[in-house]
């Protein structure tokens, strides 16, 4: 019997490519084509794409995230009558998904893509408190990794299913980025928000102790560190190794990624990571810090090391040693939509979950 599934996002590519908003927007694309189910999805009409039937943008004007997600929740709740599972993505779903659960019969499925403690050095104590309410008031716990289903356990004691996220790829256009900033060594290269989660400060700590003195670290994206960070390369005395080249448009990543000899992540915690399977769709291979993705690939095409910079500089060391070919198995966002339509079907049926970590 064909059920219907509300979800709420925030972002959708190409108007956000962050991973939350690559995940739930792949993940609706795919229900979207399937038999026996319905999917709907309500997120902010500013990066929300125009003329898709079954989305709903909602206005959310100005005021702070709480204020803005208050907006979305009078539509959300309204859409909700008609649906038999609410699924909402990590702390922002609170209100959303606990106000359509008080007021209709559904049942309501939390994912969580991260936790604040993965986003913040200090996690605010609002984001804490209100994960809390959603981890104890969620019908159903979903996590990308178990890397996160753990940190879900161990700060708020609860037990979440885990469902990867797929693969997402790039596709290069030939470009030689390498050839055009000028760089005649080695690459690296990184892309994401400038936070302490990503881990940027150990990376430019680590360039100096590289072996090499050829390797030149590209760095993409912007955030609130980038100014505090360009001050660091002027303090270790490496800008000569070092480029800014700020935001990276969606159609340029793919060319990015291959010019780069390698792509490093060095964060604190990467839940699942979109950034290390893209650079690998293209044959770049990654060193990264603790990762969800790591659960699912081999150690020779994804080298994890510790967040601290002798452990960066060992690991770049050691992959651009590597000359073997990367291969590993791709996870695509069809068996992602095939897990998630057997989870729905299962909690619609009353269905025990099933617990692989023990």
């Amino acid at each position: 019997m064909p059920y219907t599934v509300l979800m709420l996002g925030w972002g959708f590519p190409p108007n956000v490519t962050g991973g939350l908003d690559t995940a739930v927007g792949e993940l609706f694309e795919r229900l979207d084509d399937r038999e026996g189910v319905e999917v709907e999805l309500v997120l902010p009409a500013e990066y929300a794409p125009t003329g898709r039937d079954g989305i709903y943008g909602v206005p959310t004007g100005d005021g702070d995230i709480i204020t803005r997600i208050g907006r979305l929740s009078g539509t959300f709740v309204e859409r909700a009558a008609d649906a038999d599972i609410v699924h909402t993505n990590d702390w922002f779903g609170y209100n959303p998904g606990s106000r359509a659960q008080a007021t209709h019969d559904v049942e309501w499925v939390t994912t969580f893509h991260s936790l604040s403690s993965d986003r913040n050095a200090d996690p605010p104590e609002r984001e804490k408190r209100t994960e809390s309410r959603v981890v104890n008031r969620s019908d159903h716990l979903l996590a990308v990794s178990e890397f996160t289903a753990r940190k879900i356990a161990h700060e708020y004691g609860g037990d979440a299913e885990v469902i990867y996220n797929g693969f997402s790829r790039v596709e290069p256009t030939g470009r030689d980025l390498k050839a055009e900033l000028g760089i005649d060594g080695e690459m690296l290269f990184f892309v994401g928000r400038h936070t302490d989660q990503k881990g940027l400060a150990y990376l430019l700590y680590a360039l100096p102790k590289l072996r090499r003195d050829d390797v030149t670290l590209v760095i993409g994206g912007t955030g609130h560190l980038t100014d505090q960070l360009r001050r660091f390369v002027e303090l270790l005395g490496i800008g000569d190794r070092v480029e800014f080249v700020g935001y990276v448009p969606e159609e340029e990543l793919g060319d990015y990624y291959a010019s780069a000899d390698l792509f490093v992540s060095p964060s604190l915690a990467e839940p699942f990571g979109i950034t290390i399977v893209e650079a690998l769709s293209v044959g770049t291979r990654v060193v990264a810090g603790p990762s969800g993705a790591a659960e699912v690939l081999p150690g020779d095409c994804l080298i994890e090391v510790e967040p601290n910079s002798d452990a960066i500089a060992e690991g770049i060391e050691y992959a651009l040693s590597l000359d073997t070919p990367i291969e590993y198995e791709e996870r695509t966002w069809d068996q992602v939509a095939d897990e998630h339509v057997a989870f729905y079907e299962r909690i619609l049926s009353g269905g025990a979950p099933t617990d692989d970590r023990k």
